[in-house]
């Protein structure tokens, strides 16, 4: 259908198609599906990928490269005006932020991290695991404190767990 034949009907819907009504009507006999075969059943649709019982393209490629994404640090995030809603002398850490409803955890966080934007009038107690150097300078410029949280140190490379020294492509002593 194109533009002008839908001014000149003045229709809002094409008229619908009446299947199956005979052969003088254009749509008789296979109801215009063709011959035989999945597509001309009822009930049948195509998967996203289905290449007709071939193997599909997703599945002939090999599977290739890392995604970094899995390892990816999620913070739940704060920024520096919000802790106004808090008292003078008030430690701030993730659970307090959050039983005061100012944000909701990021999914699969325990990470707490304050943002710089805005302006903190009260010294608060910030217990964080990472904090912006303009949140940091503001939140001491009102008095208040920042405190890192400590996180568990990793093995340097090389080294063995029971801390002993590995060189590169020499096997392990069993």
């Amino acid at each position: 259908m194109n533009l002008a034949e839908a001014k000149a009907l003045g229709l809002k819907f094409p008229e619908r198609k009446r299947v199956g009504r005979g052969v003088g009507s254009g749509l008789g006999k296979t109801s215009g599906r063709g011959h035989k075969g999945a597509k001309a059943r009822s009930g049948w649709s195509r998967r996203i990928g289905w290449e007709g019982g071939q193997m599909p393209l997703y599945r002939r490629l090999p599977k290739r490269g890392f995604n970094n994404k899995n390892f990816e640090k999620v913070y739940t995030v704060v920024n520096v005006s919000d802790l106004d809603a808090f008292d003078a002398g008030a430690v701030v850490d993730l659970q307090a932020v959050l039983a005061k409803g100012l944000t909701s955890k990021e999914k699969h966080s325990d990470l707490f991290k304050v943002l710089g934007d805005g302006e903190v009038t009260k010294a608060v107690t910030v217990k964080v695991d990472a904090i912006t150097q303009t949140a940091r300078a503001k939140i001491e410029r009102a008095g208040g404190q920042v405190q890192m949280i400590e996180r568990r140190p990793r093995r340097p490379k090389f080294v063995a767990k029971d801390g002993t020294k590995r060189t590169p492509g020499t096997p392990r002593r069993r």
